[in-house]
């Protein structure tokens, strides 16, 4: 599985430290501590990010789903 985060760019360097976090689904407390800030910041800042309007995508390989057996690849 790979997470891209699309429109990251948008987003200052700060803000994609919180959004890689809390999109990977830790919570404020946890990000804060992480990055030495307060959750407050970390409130603050994912809520800025998200108002410039990044996307996540998760990317799931076929096979990792078993949706196609050995066969039926290519």
């Amino acid at each position: 599985m790979k997470i891209e985060i699309r429109g990251v760019e948008k987003l200052s360097f700060r803000e994609r430290q919180v959004v890689a976090l809390k999109e990977t689904g830790y919570s404020n407390d946890r990000v804060a501590k992480q990055l030495g800030l307060s959750a407050s910041t970390v409130a603050t800042l994912y809520g800025r990010a998200r108002t410039k309007g990044y996307e996540v995508v998760i990317i799931i390989p076929g096979e990792s789903l078993g949706l196609f057996g050995p066969e039926e690849e290519e």
